[in-house]
């Protein structure tokens, strides 16, 4: 029997699209929230696929919880289990790997839907797909001995490869309830953040959301069985 490990960082928090493709394929999911408590696995190797998505922290910051998290990491690295890094996951994993986390000389976020730009390490991957939802205010460099798959006009790195890890800086596992969802918790929380320099208009975000939906949807079940999870599907 398949097992995941899915690690989220706050209650509300959903793994989307990628809780939904992993139990079609037949995973039983198990989850772990570090900054409410949750202690991380040692035994790595009873999972066959690990997420690390992402959260409103940054992987810079002085909570116990996001240390020792980026430390964990080490003993997935050890292992040949697969490994996802989301958004804040990507940037846990660049950091682990001596990368810089860090905004960009503009301050600014990218919050909507961006075009990325493959590499020719990443071309095969995102062929079909370069239009991808994006929620953060960070990014990171490529970590040394990583191969970079895409590239991004504000934040150079958007996708890279290290040995049984994958990163990615976009969010392929928010659907249409999942992106309404966070919406609705930003217009109460912090409704400034959906006014930053970076961030789309709500109403052309839905308009790309209707418009990509499905093709992010593809492209996830094509990235999931032909890369990820390649040697488990």
């Amino acid at each position: 029997m398949k097992k995941a490990l899915l690690i989220l960082h706050q209650k509300t928090s959903e793994a989307g699209n990628i809780e939904k493709k992993l139990i079609q394929r037949g995973f039983i999911l198990e989850y772990r929230r570090p900054p409410l408590g949750d202690i991380l696995p040692t035994n790595i190797e009873e999972y066959n696929a690990i997420v690390i998505f992402g959260g409103p922290m940054s992987a810079n910051d002085e909570d116990q919880f996001i240390k020792d998290e980026i430390n964990w990491i080490g003993i997935v690295l050890k292992s040949k289990v697969p490994f996802l890094g989301i958004c804040l996951g990507a940037q846990m994993l660049a950091k682990h790997l001596g990368g810089k986390v860090k905004k960009i000389d503009c301050n600014s976020s990218e919050i909507g839907f961006f075009e990325i730009k493959p590499t020719k390490s990443g071309i095969d991957i995102f062929d079909d797909q370069k239009f991808f939802f994006q929620w953060h205010n960070e990014g990171f460099d490529l970590p040394k001995d990583s191969t970079m798959l895409a590239s991004g006009k504000k934040f150079k790195v958007q996708a890279f490869k290290h040995k049984n890890c994958y990163a990615i800086q976009f969010h392929p596992e928010v659907n249409f309830k999942l992106h309404i969802k966070w919406l609705y918790y930003t217009l109460f929380s912090n409704p400034k953040r959906l006014f930053t320099k970076g961030s789309q208009n709500v109403i052309y975000q839905l308009f790309l959301r209707i418009k990509y939906s499905s093709k992010i949807s593809r492209w996830l079940d094509s990235f999931l069985d032909q890369y990820f999870l390649k040697k488990t599907v």
